[in-house]
């Protein structure tokens, strides 16, 4: 049975789907992985071209709300609520059958400048995103609770 996970931020826009990606590109096909948020809204351009630096195309890709999932009844293994520290009070609150975490990253929204510039802002989130990710798939993958 695959582990089901489930990344929440508040727009779904950048964090969660960074994690997703990553956490479904480590993981393959022993998880399901979504992400979904609050309020969803648009795929941010610069975590877009971010992804493709790791072989991963989310062009096109939408948004999806935590509220509908939980409607459709949807279940989830672990939950990571990845909304930095200043937004945690409005970060989505789902259900876990196992286990609920919180892994607080920067809002990758605060970047600002022409396209190069906001890139070069976000790369070091989605580093810090693709750490946390690799360490909690190692604590899967051997047994261990992850944190």
């Amino acid at each position: 049975m695959k582990t089901r996970i489930l990344t929440v931020c508040i727009h779904n826009s950048a964090r969660s789907q960074m994690a997703e990606e990553l956490l479904r590109k480590e993981l393959g096909e022993t998880a399901e992985v979504l992400s979904a948020g609050i309020e969803p809204g648009s795929l941010n351009p610069a975590v877009v071209e971010l992804l493709k630096e790791d072989g991963i195309d989310i062009e096109g890709k939408g948004t999806k709300s935590v509220f509908e999932l939980q409607a459709a009844g949807r279940a989830f293994d672990y939950v990571i609520a990845v909304c930095d520290p200043e937004a945690a009070e409005k970060c989505p609150i789902f259900p876990a059958e196992k286990q609920r975490l919180h892994w607080p990253f920067p809002d990758p929204s605060q970047a600002t400048g022409t396209m190069e510039e906001k890139i070069a802002a976000i790369r070091p989130i989605k580093d810090q995103i693709h750490k946390k990710v690799s360490e909690f798939c190692a604590e899967l993958r051997s047994g261990a609770a992850p944190e």
